[in-house]
């Protein structure tokens, strides 16, 4: 049985991207990618793929954090501060779940981001939910980025 870990969505399996691993030891993140060479707007958001998509046991989530050098060597950051990957996500309807990292160029020059070149991390952690919230109907996700609701 699976535990946890990630897969390639079906659009990139045949584009040479390699699974993440861990660079270190002790590291608790997975550097994720870019899966094709994106050219971001100074000032644009603009979501960008990384052909991957996560799986994990119930009480899990991926959070995606920037990467420290972003700003200062690329001019990027993570514009909602921490992306969450729900173990929902994996697989729906929408999407297939592919992951996004949500950028915002913050230069006056437009930034290439290469095949390849690493751009979040990211980190699987448990999380609790509050009393009576297993009460609660539940919907089925369809797709990300805003699709529970407003």
């Amino acid at each position: 049985m699976k535990t946890r870990g990630f897969e390639l969505v079906s659009k990139y399996e045949n584009e040479g991207i390699e699974l993440p691993i861990r660079a270190t030891r002790h590291a608790a993140g997975y550097d994720l990618s870019v899966a094709e060479k994106t050219i971001i707007k100074p000032g644009e958001i603009k979501l960008v793929s990384t052909g991957l998509k996560a799986y994990m046991q119930a009480g899990e989530v991926l959070y995606l954090y920037d990467r420290s050098s972003n700003p200062r060597k690329k001019g990027l950051i993570l514009i909602n501060s921490v992306g969450v990957i729900d173990g929902d996500y994996y697989n729906n309807s929408g999407n297939e779940g592919e992951i996004f990292a949500q950028m915002k160029n913050i230069t006056e020059a437009e930034v290439v981001l290469e095949k390849g070149e690493r751009i979040v991390q990211a980190v699987f952690m448990p999380f609790l939910v509050a009393d009576g919230d297993e009460e609660v109907v539940k919907t089925t996700r369809m797709g990300g980025f805003g699709s529970t609701g407003r």
